[in-house]
């Protein structure tokens, strides 16, 4: 088994409790790793390809809105378990300035297993 990861996928959501959050919107920053198996040969068709992944991660964050990171970062890692071949997904939602708390990031992690 390998893991290959997209770190820092930035996609813009309109995700969140707070109306403003809704209207406005913000850039959600997405954490990806998948445990799949070693590729059988040096060519993409034989690898996760990381446009595919980003691509999915768009298509549910554009589903939403979420009001929850939790139920955003669930739902990724289940649309990237349903639509690759792999054994184990991990995807980190991180959210920055959280409703106005004085932290950098808020997070919600889910894994799931194949």
């Amino acid at each position: 088994m390998i893991v290959v990861e997209l770190d820092s996928l930035e996609v813009f959501g309109r995700h969140g409790v707070l109306d403003e959050e809704k209207l406005d919107g913000q850039m959600f920053v997405y954490d990806v790793e998948l445990e799949v198996e070693e590729p059988a040969a040096d060519r993409i068709d034989a690898a996760v390809d990381y446009r595919l992944v980003a691509e999915y991660v768009r298509e549910v964050s554009d589903s939403g809105p979420f009001e929850l990171i939790e139920t955003l970062a669930v739902a990724v890692a289940e649309t990237l378990l349903a639509r690759l071949v792999v054994a184990r997904v991990r995807v980190r939602v991180r959210k920055r300035v959280p409703a106005d708390i004085a932290a950098e990031w808020s997070a919600a992690t889910a894994e799931r297993f194949a």
